[in-house]
């Protein structure tokens, strides 16, 4: 960084300052820790002599345990992409009306918990329900280990509870599926053959906005082989939406390439286990209990409320140190 020239390349220098900023993060809690533990060995060995400070122990000993529990989580989101910005998209499932509500109630869950992580959501592309909530939204969320946060979410999400769309009052069962992607980096070399795309330009839909609605601005990009369709309308520039669209459809094509590397593993290695539509990995229960269960770690808890406003961080971390059996 104190080469000549160093800012002369924009975009080069935020990358090398992006990863000096992780290594950053890495390297000085594990320093204060290792010298906060040698701290208190001291401490112990004067305790012995002066009683009354135990409680200070005490107290730093909880502190200390809180901080390794970071570096732990810390050491997990390890992975290649866990650094990187997050692609995010909510669909909602069979049930009308009951299943666009609680894609909408799962976005606001994710929003929230963007706010509480510092993380910017930006939604690329929304389509609404005929009568309430939406259907399917995709966001482009982008902060410090986005991807290695979220990927716990990647599933099908399903709500039990009395749905304030019945007239008789009856419990309904909604499922919602969410997928997670990592946004790509430009120096990920994934091939994109412009004959192979349909690129169709149309207006922009939802409510109001200053000239949102009134030009031609969305984009929506088909890539022929795969049948892959992705879309941005969020800004006002048929240019700037055509950006975030290829570079989500970049992002997609790079998970399909991976998904087709694990396929042939799964057959050499005869792994049958599969993740389809009904699997779902949370269950979100509103009556006639109060619960949310994660059915892969059996993480649980009772403060629905609470989950329903951001609150995840026990799933998400619960997950991270979740290891499938066999695996």
């Amino acid at each position: 960084m104190n080469e000549p020239g160093f800012w002369d390349d924009q975009e080069a220098s935020n990358k090398l300052m992006k990863e000096a900023k992780y290594l950053k993060d890495c390297v000085e809690p594990f320093d204060s820790s290792e010298k906060k533990l040698s701290d208190l060995k001291e401490l112990t060995e004067m305790a012995a002599e002066e009683p009354e400070m135990l409680d200070q122990i005490q107290s730093e000993i909880a502190e200390l345990t809180t901080a390794i529990d970071k570096l732990e989580i810390q050491s997990i989101l390890s992975g290649k992409f866990d650094q990187n910005n997050v692609i995010l998209s909510i669909n909602a499932g069979a049930g009308g009306t009951e299943s666009c509500d609680w894609a909408s109630m799962l976005l606001r869950m994710y929003q929230r918990f963007c706010d509480i992580k510092g993380y910017k959501a930006s939604t690329v592309d929304i389509l609404r329900g005929d009568e309430a909530g939406i259907k399917s939204v995709t966001l482009e969320i982008q902060g410090d280990m986005a991807y290695g946060y979220l990927k716990s979410e990647k599933g099908v999400h399903r709500l039990v509870r009395i749905s304030p769309f019945d007239s008789n009052k009856r419990r309904h069962t909604s499922f919602v599926s969410v997928d997670v992607i990592p946004e790509i980096e430009d120096d990920i070399d994934v091939e994109i053959n412009e004959d192979d795309l349909r690129i169709d330009i149309f207006r922009a839909s939802g409510p109001g906005g200053q000239s949102v609605n009134t030009t031609d601005s969305a984009v929506r990009i088909t890539h022929l082989p795969t049948g892959i369709v992705v879309q941005c309308q969020n800004e006002r520039s048929q240019l700037s939406n055509k950006n975030t669209a290829m570079k989500i459809l970049k992002a997609r094509l790079y998970e399909l390439k991976q998904k087709e590397k694990e396929q042939e593993l799964s057959k050499e290695y005869g792994d049958k286990q599969k993740i389809e539509w009904g699997s779902q990995i949370r269950s979100y229960v509103m009556h006639p209990y109060n619960m949310v269960k994660d059915h892969r770690t059996d993480a649980e808890t009772g403060n629905v409320p609470k989950v329903m406003d951001g609150d995840i961080d026990m799933f998400v971390e619960a997950y991270l140190k979740w290891k499938p059996e066999g695996k």
